[in-house]
């Protein structure tokens, strides 16, 4: 494998440098001296971002975009062995490493790297713990699989040991990383396009644990379904996290940091009473909505306890979050409906979103969904009508393909027929125009509206807004 020296920049291409990972790491080259060029399909927000730093943006993935001047190439995993542009670069023998492995190879130049892993939250999770080390002066270094407002984007260079990243499972990415500290916080079923079954992904999952060293750390959830499993034959120390507050789980497991005492105010955040090892620690106040968010935010206190950082530091930045983007962002409010737009793209992460929107103010909830990968849906289609079945009015947009072609077999209005089944009022409508226009109709004063999904139906709520 091609080993990249840090410390003597040279030219380096990223195939796919608009993605929400890849366009990151570029920046951090870029910011730290190299020459960097990329390609991506289309133009965007982030490409533009690129662009205006100085770096060399493709759109299209050619071979006329490689020349022989480069001195290595990192592609994404959504980049297929004939990809044009990727043939391009084994002919003309470029070396080239694939994201994970760059990335793999980037956090042994840091003492302190935490890797935070799971099938939902990482997200949110990651930039809980991003707040807390810059409100704790551990200046971190930063990778955030989304954008966070306390840093201006998806990436931030620090000056210290300390790197905070965000470790996702899917193509096993996630076990060419070279953590000090892991969080594992879920191991559902997802991305069956490319494990076999949840038994693979916890296998994976256990695979990434053991890449922890002897003096290493795992802060894993201890309500994970025999999370024993996945640390029985660990060198590295074990910390357990969950809930032990009996109004929301029916288990009564001790769990090394606990909440327990959960309330909800008038907009669904969550308070709770810490503990570790049994002692109460600390009220918690966040300023995030849900019971999951209760979860997430114990996994990001438990790193940070172990760190160092003082408990006053520690509050004050869980109550200065307000969520990443697109994890259930308050977009605007037009003609009194109130419109949120969320990330949720597993029946899982839709039914958290959904029952925490209840506490939420509304008269009637709205959720217009769009299917993120053929896959996914058909894999998880009666899951899907259950976890939607929590709002009081669906409307469906078709499957965002994503990776994927269209297999023919299965589409949203397969999902119309189950939520009709369950007795729900639901819409499907083919394009965004059409459905802004029912939504304009039909949406009433003091309405909560959220757009759901990992597409682009994010568009649906700003263009309601004239964004």
């Amino acid at each position: 494998m091609y080993k990249i020296d840090f410390d003597k920049p040279c030219r380096i291409h990223f195939i796919g440098i608009g993605g929400i990972s890849m366009s990151g790491f570029a920046e951090y080259l870029h910011n730290i001296g190299f020459k960097v060029s990329g390609s991506d399909r289309q133009q965007s927000k982030i490409t533009d971002h690129l662009t205006s730093l100085g770096m060399e943006v493709f759109y299209g993935q050619r071979s006329s975009n490689i020349t022989s001047n480069l001195d290595v190439v990192v592609y994404t995993a959504a980049i297929r062995e004939d990809n044009e542009e990727f043939l391009a670069v084994k002919q003309m023998g470029i070396p080239y490493l694939n994201r994970a492995e760059m990335i793999g190879q980037l956090m042994l130049n840091f003492n302190d790297a935490v890797a935070v892993s799971g099938t939902h939250g990482k997200t949110t999770t990651t930039s809980m713990l991003s707040l807390i080390f810059m409100e704790g002066d551990l200046d971190p270094t930063i990778s955030v699989g989304g954008i966070l407002e306390a840093i201006g984007g998806n990436i931030r260079m620090g000056k210290s040991e300390h790197f905070i990243i965000e470790a996702c499972e899917y193509t096993n990415t996630f076990l060419e990383f070279n953590p000090n500290r892991s969080i594992i916080l879920n191991t559902d079923a997802d991305h069956l396009d490319f494990f076999k079954d949840l038994d693979d992904i916890r296998n994976s999952f256990h695979l990434f644990a053991k890449r922890l060293p002897a003096d290493g750390q795992l802060f894993i959830n201890g309500e994970i379904d025999r999370y024993d499993e996945l640390t029985e034959d660990l060198d590295c120390e074990v910390f357990t996290y969950g809930i032990v507050d009996s109004a929301y789980r029916k288990t009564k497991n001790a769990y090394d940091y606990s909440a327990d005492h959960i309330s909800f105010d008038g907009m669904s955040a969550g308070s709770f009473d810490l503990y570790f090892k049994g002692q109460y620690i600390d009220h918690i106040q966040l300023n995030v909505i849900g019971i999951h968010n209760v979860s997430n935010s114990l996994a990001a206190i438990g790193v940070s306890m172990q760190v160092g950082i003082p408990m006053d530091k520690i509050k004050k930045a869980l109550l200065a979050f307000t969520g990443a983007e697109r994890r259930f962002e308050y977009k605007g409010t037009i003609g009194g409906v109130t419109i949120i737009d969320d990330y949720a793209h597993h029946p899982t992460e839709v039914t958290a979103t959904l029952t925490s929107a209840q506490a939420y103010p509304h008269k009637l909830i709205w959720c217009v969904f769009q299917p993120h990968t053929y896959s996914r849906m058909k894999q998880h289609l009666k899951e899907f009508a259950s976890s939607l079945s929590y709002a009081d009015k669906i409307v469906l947009a078709d499957i965002y393909a994503s990776r994927e072609k269209d297999p023919g077999d299965i589409s949203s209005k397969d999902l119309v027929v189950e939520l009709q089944k369950l007795g729900k009022d639901v819409y499907y409508f083919p394009s965004f125009d059409e459905i802004e226009n029912f939504l304009l109709q039909n949406c009433m004063n003091g309405d909560l509206l959220i757009t759901m999904g990992a597409g682009d139906i994010v568009t649906v709520g700003e263009s309601l807004l004239g964004q």
